[in-house]
């Protein structure tokens, strides 16, 4: 990283973390000796907010409880969607069948998600992301989640736009053959699968 920034390169870092603010998540990785800043971090949460302000959305929140911070200014009262996001321990059966009272309620349900991850590595091991449960709300109330984060198009070209460089001229470099090679390739950028993370030999590419 430091040699890319070195080198003159526009860099921005994409990510689907959604179990922190972009601010803590930036502390963590500038407490591991990486050279990065808020204004650097494109991510789900904030995105989602601008939609659910352009379209005057009050969000029921099905998220991680660090995450909260980044929706504080919207107006939850009285919900007409619902936003889902890597909850971790907040997916009980309690909280998804509240999300789905409130998705099943409406008349035309609308389901925004920070992601469709199936799973992501943590040190102790590999973990169900956000994907598996938005499917199960798709499948529940029959509606089609609208994802706002990685492999969207949408996300992608948010950070081009920020950077002011076009996808030709863009390289994505990630560890998730769908959510981070897939979605950039869609994009029409160019993209590097590393060998790190959550990465496996084998994986399935569904069309």
């Amino acid at each position: 990283l430091n040699r890319i920034k070195a080198s003159g390169l526009k860099l921005r870092f994409c990510t689907n973390e959604t179990q922190a603010t972009r601010e803590k998540f930036v502390k963590k990785l500038q407490g591991l000796g990486f050279d990065i800043s808020v204004a650097e971090v494109t991510a789900p949460a904030p995105a989602a907010c601008r939609i659910l302000k352009e379209r005057g959305l009050r969000p029921h929140l099905l998220v991680h409880n660090d995450l909260l911070p980044e929706f504080a200014e919207l107006d939850k009262a009285n919900p007409n969607c619902v936003v889902i996001g890597d909850a971790a321990e907040n997916f009980t059966y309690a909280n998804l069948n509240k999300a789905f009272r409130v998705l099943i309620g409406m008349e035309k349900p609308v389901l925004i998600s920070l992601g469709r991850g199936r799973y992501y590595k943590e040190t102790d091991g590999l973990k169900l992301d956000v994907g598996a449960y938005m499917k199960a709300l798709e499948y529940a109330c029959d509606v089609e989640a609208e994802v706002v984060g990685k492999p969207a198009r949408p996300f992608f070209e948010s950070a081009l736009a920020e950077m002011g460089v076009p996808p030709q001229q863009a390289i994505m470099i990630g560890d998730d053959i769908v959510n981070d090679v897939g979605g950039a390739q869609q994009c029409g950028m160019r993209a590097v699968q590393v060998r790190t993370g959550k990465y496996r030999s084998v994986h399935i590419l569904h069309p």
